[in-house]
């Protein structure tokens, strides 16, 4: 009884964190500068290694025990912030979309479209991630829990880079860092 009263407490203490989080000024995009200027690119094959499940496997296969749980907690924060960084983005891409909307031009306003719902689902997605990692901050033996942000961040990359090339060939957006 003792222990599901802690759990009930702990679950609706990580959802409160998880809201404020999500909601947070941090998350906001301010509107003093150009939208395409204030992402900032993901380093997308570091962040594809920390959640890749094979990397964890070996983590867990080579370390001891408590090393890995330090180790695996460090990992989970710096996924954190690829996860808080993409959904600062998708939040950015959604904004461009809708301003793309009103195009008169049929394949940008399909192409928006596209990135807007790309991005809306990055951002639900990333709420959600958030959550599991925080949980597995307090158990590291636990899964990971970024990979659908990852492959919805690869797929709104392109959804981004269409757009980009329709409205301005010149100028391309560009929300993954390239090595």
């Amino acid at each position: 009884m003792t222990l599901a009263i802690v759990l009930v407490i702990f679950a609706a203490l990580s959802l409160i964190l998880i809201l404020r989080v999500a909601f947070s000024r941090s998350l906001q995009v301010s509107a003093d500068r150009s939208l395409a200027g204030q992402i900032q690119p993901i380093d997308v094959a570091a962040f594809r290694n920390l959640v890749d499940p094979e990397e964890d496997a070996y983590l867990r296969r080579r370390l001891p025990s408590a090393e890995f749980r330090t180790v695996q907690r460090e990992r989970l924060r710096a996924m954190a912030v690829y996860v808080q960084t993409a959904s600062r983005n998708a939040a950015i891409l959604v904004r461009m979309g809708q301003d793309a909307l009103v195009s008169g031009d049929a394949r940008t306003a399909d192409a928006a479209r596209q990135l807007v719902d790309n991005a809306l689902l990055l951002r639900r997605n990333a709420t959600f991630a958030l959550f599991r990692i925080y949980v597995a901050l307090a158990w590291p033996d636990a899964g990971l829990a970024a990979t659908p942000v990852l492959q919805g961040y690869e797929r709104l990359n392109g959804s981004a880079m269409l757009l980009g090339r329709l409205q301005n060939p010149a100028a391309p957006v560009r929300i993954a860092a390239t090595s």
